[in-house]
């Protein structure tokens, strides 16, 4: 089985999930609920030992911990508390990012640097090295455009049981980029909302 105490450093950095859980049961519960799914993101992890290093970002520390939590949680509570659980953490934290990302926003030049930056990023984290099929289109003048037709959110949290939390992983995205200044981002559907594809556009408003 994979090391428990890699499982222990991981969850240690989903703190924000973990008082989630405590606002909806004593403390008591709460802990005994992350002991558990502690051990099921190590058999999880140990499942997906061979996956490639450009998935790991992905798999291990956002898809892997989620879906242990969200499946030991709905064994406890039931599949709507649990989902909610990971919502309301998914919610706290991406309002949170959207509003420093707006404040970056306001500084001078700062709109046409983050457009151009996401070609290159993307490739390096969201491309196929990472598990994800795209289709790149030609560069615009402020504007950036992408689908993503596989993901391995969608693929991943399908295998593990608990489909239903993609959606979840699609919001982020309207909640960190949909209220920047001056900039606009277009989506029309996601794989994890039962679209075709992921639609990505990102240009200035």
């Amino acid at each position: 089985m994979a090391d428990r105490k890699t499982a222990e450093q991981i969850m240690k950095k989903k703190a924000f999930i973990k008082a989630e859980i405590e606002r909806q049961m004593p403390k008591a519960q709460a802990e005994m609920l992350w002991r558990q799914a502690t051990e099921k993101l190590a058999s999880i992890m140990d499942r997906y030992a061979d996956l490639p290093e450009g998935l790991r970002p992905h798999t291990d520390i956002r898809i892997f911990p989620s879906a242990a939590i969200y499946l030991t949680a709905k064994e406890r509570l039931g599949q709507k508390a649990a989902y909610g659980i990971i919502e309301g953490a998914a919610v706290a934290l991406t309002v949170r990012t959207g509003k420093k990302l707006a404040g970056l926003m306001r500084v001078p030049g700062m709109r046409g640097l983050f457009i151009r930056i996401w070609d290159p990023l993307t490739r390096r984290i969201f491309g196929p090295n990472n598990g994800f099929k795209n289709v790149f289109y030609p560069k615009e003048k402020g504007a950036f455009r992408m689908d993503i037709l596989g993901c391995p959110y969608f693929r991943y949290f399908t295998e593990l049981g608990c489909p239903e939390l993609t959606k979840i992983f699609c919001e982020n995205d309207d909640r960190v980029y949909g209220n920047l200044p001056g900039i606009a981002f277009e989506r029309t559907g996601t794989l994890g909302k039962g679209a075709q594809r992921c639609d990505f556009c990102i240009r200035k408003a």
